[in-house]
């Protein structure tokens, strides 16, 4: 018999945090209320930001942290190529144009050394993000907002827990937002959060995520609460319910004995792996910081490997072994193509890291065994094709 599926990724649940959701839900409040209360102020304290606001996902917070910067039609955008759709559709739905810089192909990250050349007088935000967990060098970034006045959006949906020069991202800076997806670092099933020192952006945000009513159901349906509210704006429906902040409080307990574990098995892929031609390697910049490792992402070298990538991954999920695809370029995709002119060839090193970039298997619960599993079914999916 076959082993098991081996997926890329796999949330670790404690029995604390399972028994945390039912306590949650006899308690007869799920929606919005303690759970989401005290979350909040283990984020604060976690993350070092005097303004945290969870929300149901990244993308939710990418939106309204935008909308709070009163983005007007024509507005730009600054972010990168090599992301997740969700980075770029918020922009076009806060009214703005996305503008994109090629990558780093050494970091994946967005290269600095490009970015000015993007600025016109109708930038208003740059949006790095944090690939894999990866910090961008955030000096030179921010040197660069502050030299244009511009606003920073860090999309740090992989970096919980990233730490910059011995500073936790979210610590500092502008604004930051990062996700709680069961694939990320930790996970509140879905949801996310907005960490800022803006407490203006922080005030229009809460006020976003509810209906745009100055009270949430907390401050309502308590013994102490009132049923009158105001609508001051109108607003989404992006709470975060205390069912998700139930997982989220043992979840950010383990954030860091997580990013351990993940660090050691990224570490044992580099060294098995530092001497096979079919790879090249994720590699790491000389300033000093802490990678999340969200992803392991290593590039297939088609010609060694004798298969593409697409050729690879089929074949290692008949092995029984998930891998994932993270990312295509997003300025590929039909809307961006049509609506913005984006083309092939416009960020050629976007486009060579996205035809061949694999997220092999990385989870805080996987195994040495695990591990060891995935290395003997790469070297037998690379030999069969070499005999």
């Amino acid at each position: 018999m076959s082993e098991e599926f081996l997926p890329f990724s796999r949330p670790s649940i404690s029995r604390a945090a399972i028994d945390e959701v039912v306590s949650c839900l006899e308690s007869g409040w799920i929606t919005t209320g303690p759970r989401v209360a005290q979350f909040t102020e283990s984020l604060k304290n976690y993350l070092g930001a005097p303004f945290v606001l969870p929300l149901t996902s990244a993308t939710a917070g990418l939106h309204l942290a935008l909308l709070g910067m009163d983005l007007q039609p024509g507005d730009e955008v600054i972010t990168t190529p090599l992301t997740f759709a969700a980075t770029l559709n918020v922009i076009v739905l806060s009214g703005a144009k996305p503008v994109l810089v090629d990558i780093d192909p050494h970091t994946l990250n967005m290269d600095l050394n490009l970015l000015e050349n993007a600025i016109t007088p109708k930038t208003r935000v740059i949006m790095p993000v944090h690939f894999a967990g990866l910090p961008i060098d955030l000096d030179v970034l921010y040197q660069i907002a502050e030299t244009h006045h511009l606003r920073v959006l860090e999309d740090a949906a992989h970096a919980i827990g990233t730490e910059y020069k011995g500073k936790k991202i979210g610590s500092f800076g502008d604004t930051q937002v990062f996700s709680f997806h069961p694939n990320k670092n930790i996970t509140t099933g879905e949801g996310g959060c907005i960490s800022t020192r803006d407490e203006d952006l922080a005030r229009k945000v809460s006020l976003l995520r509810f209906h745009g009513m100055d009270r949430e159901a907390w401050n309502r349906f308590g013994k102490s609460g009132s049923q009158d509210y105001e609508i001051v704006l109108p607003g989404f429906k992006y709470n975060m319910m205390d069912i998700q902040a139930a997982i989220g409080l043992h979840q950010l307990k383990e954030l860091d004995a997580f990013i351990e574990r993940r660090t050691e098995l990224v570490n044992r892929y580099q060294e098995v792996l530092a001497d096979w031609s079919e790879w090249t390697l994720p590699q790491e910049p000389a300033f000093s910081h802490r990678h999340a490792w969200h992803l392991y992402t290593p590039l297939i070298n088609e010609i060694a490997a004798r298969m593409d990538r697409d050729e690879f991954m089929r074949r290692m999920k008949e092995k029984n072994v998930g891998t994932g695809l993270h990312y295509r370029a997003v300025h590929l995709y039909p809307y961006y193509r049509d609506t913005f002119g984006f083309k092939p060839g416009d960020f050629p090193e976007a486009e060579n890291v996205c035809s061949r970039i694999v997220s092999l298997p990385l989870f805080a619960g996987m195994t040495d065994a695990d591990h060891d599993r995935v290395i003997d079914v790469m070297y037998s999916v690379f030999h069969e094709v070499a005999e």
